[in-house]
């Protein structure tokens, strides 16, 4: 009677372990297909995009999303160039991740509840706290929001600014005409053809639309801000190894401007700092790194490809861009703001 028991618990024992396995292998095969592709492949917004994805003349992509792409593909692959730039556009972004078409999805793409228990994603972190507002001509003498009562308004169809558009007027009791597009672009070209009298979107784009108008000064982003838009890398929630690898790379970013390390000393850094936190998150001590996979220089190497988080922010749509967006939310926990990076330890 006993030896069935136990027969029973190896039995269940050896199922359990088996499982384990499977889930192990199966939750580390996008890393495993990026090495030996040789290539990251990493969904972006669609290449006129200020800030975020651009491709210029000279087939040079530039951005926010395109430098995160690189920071993990010079942790993964040890070389922020090993990239292919998929560019796409909301309506079709979740599909091409779901699909296997992207590794890791690093266009703008809001969290949101159904978009996380539904379509089998996951969001690796929050790279950007954005908020949506409005952008209109002060020529109209707009002030407020709740002023826009029989306005037409620009906005991304199929979006979820779309939707929380639709929410906040109902709310105010208010009426509007959606005037929508496919692209930011567009939105901009309609806006300044005079289609709508108002942009919808996040403050990160409305920003970057106002630096490529013809006239800056005659555009006046409202008061109003009716959604906390957090932003994030996502990718297949089958695969936590990749998650890990991805989580951990924005943390590294994180990590390295609150620890004083840039681009410019990070090799200075890792030769001379006594600092225990510096030591781990550059690979001079421990084995972080082999334990997501990937070298112990991987930090390393991705603050050496692009930066700390705060060069990153300052570079494609902070102080030193085009676009001057007002860092607040985005600024170190200690400053104020909402970013911070779990320990290295």
């Amino acid at each position: 009677m006993l030896g069935n028991i136990c027969n029973k618990w190896v039995l269940v024992a050896g199922c359990l372990l088996a499982g384990s396995t499977a889930a192990t292998a199966e939750s580390g095969a996008t890393q495993k297909a990026v090495k030996a592709r040789g290539v990251l492949n990493c969904g972006v917004s669609t290449g006129v995009q200020t800030g975020m994805s651009t491709l210029d003349g000279a087939a040079k992509w530039t951005g926010f999303e395109v430098d995160f792409c690189r920071a993990v593909a010079a942790g993964v692959l040890g070389d922020p160039q090993k990239v292919k730039f998929v560019p796409l556009e909301i309506k079709t972004a979740f599909t091409t991740l779901q699909s296997g078409g992207i590794d890791l999805l690093a266009r703008t793409a809001t969290h949101t509840f159904i978009r996380d228990i539904e379509l089998n994603v996951e969001w690796a972190g929050v790279y950007l706290y954005d908020s949506q507002g409005f952008l209109a001509k002060k020529s109209l003498g707009v002030k407020s929001a709740k002023e826009l009562d029989g306005a037409s308004i620009c906005v991304s169809g199929g979006s979820n600014y779309e939707l929380n558009l639709a929410d906040y007027f109902r709310k105010n009791g208010l009426k509007f005409t959606p005037v929508t597009a496919n692209t930011r672009e567009q939105n901009e070209k309609n806006l300044e053809a005079g289609r709508c009298d108002v942009y919808a979107n996040v403050l990160s784009a409305l920003a970057g639309a106002v630096s490529k108008l013809g006239s800056p000064n005659d555009w006046v982003v409202l008061p109003e801000l009716i959604s906390m838009e957090p932003i994030g890398p996502v990718v297949r929630k089958d695969d936590s190894r990749f998650r890990d690898i991805v989580a951990w790379t924005l943390n590294a970013l994180i990590a390295a401007e609150e620890l004083g390390i840039t681009q410019a000393n990070v090799d200075e850094m890792k030769k001379s700092s006594t600092s225990p936190e510096v030591q781990r998150l550059l690979g001079v001590t421990g084995d972080f790194g082999v334990k997501l996979g990937i070298d112990n220089d991987w930090a390393f190497n991705t603050i050496k490809a692009v930066g700390n988080y705060g060069e990153m922010f300052a570079r494609n749509v902070g102080d030193k861009s085009p676009i001057k967006l007002e860092r607040g939310l985005n600024n170190l926990w200690n400053n104020k703001g909402l970013m911070s990076a779990p320990l290295i330890r």
